[in-house]
């Protein structure tokens, strides 16, 4: 599967990015894929170029352009727990500096980008999005009702905060199906009651649902959280998600 590298212009710099897309000259519907918090590299790349095997134009840029191009940190190829607490440590700074305004400004270029590129079709896209991923999809996806007509995320978290502009406040903006898959663990049933009632009064349709016998980072090949029947699990329930909102007649 194809991939291209590009500089996408925003409101505060250039966010290096690659696109997966098939190489048959024709136009495929586009998906913003949103990376996790170790940021853009092999693995992601990857997962988006499986992705397009079926029919997608895979957008990924990298949130962290800000601080330099991908990888902004030093990566190891694997991730494990004696590796994992340090790099987090690099990473988790990153992480907060990345605010919802800074999101919003980013996925107004990000959008606008991807539904440019003469590969993506006409019509709406989705969002997806791993990890502190998930929360910028769904901040999209709300910023973008008329664009955005599916969300996923997977081993998602802080959805579900006391802040003024969680992400589950958002849920009154939102007009796409979304699908969550939660790691055990990774987030109290208790915060996952609020955002399913959150989604509940806002109408959307969607499922939440807590993958069994994971841990947060599950889709992650390069990382020791990985699951591989998890990783099924997340295709079979993103990929139906995207035939269904994307190619409809």
């Amino acid at each position: 599967m194809p991939t291209k590298t590009f500089q996408i212009t925003t409101a505060d710099g250039r966010a290096d990015a690659i696109a997966a897309f098939p190489d048959d000259g024709e136009r495929h519907p586009g998906v913003l894929l949103y990376m996790d918090a170790i940021g853009l590299r092999p693995a992601l790349t990857d997962l988006a170029a499986q992705l397009a095997g079926h029919g997608y134009y895979v957008l990924v840029p990298n949130v962290f352009y800000r601080h330099g191009p991908a990888p902004v940190v030093e990566l190891p190829e694997y991730i494990g727990p004696e590796t994992r607490q340090a790099l987090f440590g690099r990473l988790m700074p990153l992480v907060d500096e990345h605010t919802p305004d800074r999101a919003l400004r980013d996925a107004e270029a990000y959008v606008a980008f991807l539904t440019a590129q003469p590969e993506v079709a006409a019509g709406p896209v989705a969002t997806i999005g791993y990890c502190m991923g998930a929360g910028l999809a769904l901040r999209t996806a709300a910023a973008h009702p008329d664009r955005v007509a599916a969300v996923a995320g997977f081993h998602p978290g802080l959805l579900v905060t006391d802040a003024p502009d969680s992400p589950h406040r958002l849920a009154g903006d939102l007009t796409a199906r979304l699908h969550l898959g939660f790691a055990e663990g990774d987030v109290p049933h208790m915060a996952i009651g609020d955002l399913e009632k959150a989604l509940d009064a806002a109408g959307v349709e969607h499922s939440c649902e807590v993958y069994p016998d994971t841990v947060h980072g599950f889709t992650m090949p390069d990382t020791s959280a990985f699951n591989s029947a998890a990783l099924q699990r997340h295709w079979d329930r993103l990929l139906p998600l995207l035939a269904e909102t994307l190619r409809k007649a």
